[in-house]
C-alpha cells in the first residue's frame, strides 16, 4: 500500500517538473520563433533590394572660387553636374551677397542685352519682382508730379546701408557708397524720352489708374530696364511704343474719356 501510494506521488512529482520545464523554455521558443520570422523578412528584403548607382568621381580640373558669387555659382553647377570638383575658400563660404543678387548685377550689365549700360548694375527685376518694392516707392513724385523722377542716393542707401558689409563684394554697391560718401548723385541714361513739344504728365495718368507697365513694359520681370516695342498694333495705326499714334491708340481704347485733342498734349 505505502509502496504504491509512493509511485503515485512519484508520477505527480515528474508531471509537475515535466509541465514547469515547459513551462520554462516557453520564452526560448518565442525567441527561437521571432528570431526565425526576422530572418526570413531580411531574406525577402534582401530580394527586393535594388543596386543604387554610386555618384561618379569628381573629374577634371578643379575649380576654385575667388568670391562668394563665384561660389554661388561653382556650387549650382556642381549640382547640375556631380563630377565637378570644386573648392569654395573658407573667406567665401558665407551667403552674403545672395546668389540672386549677384546673378541680377550681373545680368543688368549684360553688353548684349537690350538697353543701355547704366552706371550701377540696377535690377527692376531683383528690386520690384523678387522684393515687392513698389514702383512709387523710388519714384515718389509719380503721383504727385508731371515727372516721375529717379531715386536719389540717399533713398538707396537708406536700404542698402543695412545691408552686411559682404554685399560690397558686388561692384554696383561699391559705386553706390561712393556716390553717398562723395556726395555725388547717379547720372542714370534716360530711356524713356519724349519729344520737348509733347507734355506727358504721370500725375494724371496715375490717378487714372494706368499701370506702369502699360508704358514701361513689365519692368518687374526686367535685370536690364529698355525700351519695350509695341507688338499690338490698333486702328491700322503702325505706332512704336511712345510715339503719337501709340499714345492715341491707348486714348482710344478707354472709350474717348480720354481726350485725344492736340492740346492735350501739346501746349
Amino acid at each position: 500500500m505505502t509502496s504504491d501510494r509512493n509511485t503515485s506521488e512519484h508520477t505527480s512529482q515528474n508531471r509537475f517538473f515535466i509541465g514547469f520545464g515547459a513551462l520554462k523554455s516557453a520564452p526560448l521558443l518565442l525567441l527561437t520563433a521571432f528570431f526565425a520570422l526576422v530572418m526570413t523578412s531580411v531574406s525577402w528584403a534582401a530580394d527586393e533590394i535594388v543596386e543604387i548607382e554610386e555618384a561618379p568621381e569628381p573629374t577634371g580640373d578643379l575649380l576654385i572660387a575667388t568670391s562668394v558669387c563665384e561660389a554661388h555659382e561653382l556650387r549650382a553647377a556642381q549640382e547640375e553636374d556631380p563630377s565637378l570638383r570644386i573648392e569654395i575658400p573658407r573667406e567665401f563660404a558665407g551667403k552674403w551677397p545672395s546668389r540672386s543678387a549677384c546673378v541680377s548685377a550681373e545680368l543688368a550689365w549684360d553688353v548684349e542685352a537690350p538697353g543701355p549700360i547704366q552706371p550701377i548694375p540696377f535690377s527692376h527685376k531683383h528690386h520690384s519682382g523678387e522684393f515687392g518694392i513698389e514702383c512709387q516707392y523710388c519714384h515718389s513724385n509719380t503721383g504727385d508730379s508731371p515727372a516721375a523722377g529717379v531715386p536719389s542716393v540717399e533713398l538707396c542707401m537708406g536700404c542698402h546701408a543695412q545691408f552686411p558689409k559682404e554685399y560690397d563684394e558686388i561692384e554696383g554697391i561699391r559705386i553706390l557708397k561712393e556716390h553717398w560718401e562723395n556726395k555725388e548723385p547717379i547720372e542714370w541714361v534716360q530711356i524713356h524720352r519724349l519729344p520737348e513739344h509733347v507734355q506727358f504728365r504721370h500725375n494724371r495718368h496715375i490717378a487714372a489708374n494706368v499701370p506702369c507697365q502699360r508704358c514701361h513694359g513689365e519692368v518687374q520681370e526686367m535685370d536690364k530696364l529698355y525700351l519695350v516695342p509695341e507688338t499690338e498694333w490698333k486702328y491700322g495705326v503702325p505706332a512704336n511704343k511712345l510715339e503719337m499714334g501709340w499714345c492715341i491708340n491707348c486714348h482710344n481704347d478707354n472709350n474717348h474719356q480720354a481726350d485725344v485733342d492736340c492740346v492735350t498734349c501739346h501746349y
